[in-house]
């Protein structure tokens, strides 16, 4: 059966900027091997599959073009526009996602989606935080890719203050993960939202993402969960067929 796959630039209001992910509405999963397979095809950072619940809430699966991902956020952007675009859900409904990660929402907010996502310790193993002084020196910083193979996470945050108006910016770097840099990292303000609000002393700020497309969010932290916010566009829609 041939099968739509969406691909949509996440975290940004214009074409070619922020992160594009992929989109595939399923009546139900196949098996892990034909999804990975799909994600290696896309060569994506990310690739969405959703399966309808008997509730009306959403299974969601994310997978790199190597590996099944347990969180992320900019393929879950990706989802809930298309669901909403494409009728799969009623527009500005909100949206329920169960996950790796326990159950994520989202949520219309005028032209922007706000994502509920749970608030991650910067001590976490999986990720590794680091800082720069400035966003200058975050935007000309050149990683040693072959040092961040070896870092015991699995992704590495680097973050820095804030110009022009945001609070604080990042760049996020995932090799062991197939993902030498990624665009734009709804995820990393799970721990990078707490960390900033807790130093500038408000739960309200504004981030951007410093790499070459370049992606922007709103990130306001609410105890133990943190609301990412971003705009959505959609690129491409294509269908695979033989499958």
């Amino acid at each position: 059966m041939d099968q739509t796959i969406v691909t949509v630039d996440a975290f940004t209001n214009r074409p070619f900027a922020g992160n594009p992910a992929a989109v595939c509405v399923l009546d139900a999963y196949p098996d892990d091997e034909w999804m990975q397979g799909v994600a290696r095809e896309m060569n994506l950072s990310e690739m969405a599959f959703l399966v309808r619940r008997s509730d009306g809430d959403w299974d969601l699966r994310w997978f790199s073009p190597t590996v099944e991902v347990d969180i992320c956020g900019h393929a879950t952007l990706a989802s809930a526009h298309v669901l909403w675009q494409d009728r799969h859900a009623e527009k500005g409904s909100a949206l329920r996602f169960h996950t790796r990660s326990g159950v994520l929402g989202a949520e219309p907010d005028g032209d922007w989606i706000e994502l509920d996502f749970p608030a991650a310790p910067a001590d976490d193993p999986s990720v590794e935080v680091r800082e720069l002084p400035s966003e200058d020196q975050l935007r000309a910083f050149k990683p040693d890719m072959a040092e961040l193979e070896e870092a015991t996470a699995r992704v590495v945050y680097y973050t820095a203050p804030g110009d022009d108006g945001f609070d604080y910016a990042d760049r996020v770097f995932g090799p062991k993960v197939g993902i030498p840099e990624d665009p734009a990292t709804g995820s990393a303000h799970c721990t990078l939202g707490p960390l900033w609000a807790s130093r500038l002393g408000r739960d309200e700020m504004k981030a951007r993402q410093l790499s070459a497309r370049g992606a922007e969010f709103r990130v306001r932290v609410t105890g133990d969960r943190v609301k990412i916010s971003g705009q959505a566009v959609t690129m491409l829609r294509a269908t695979l067929g033989g499958v």
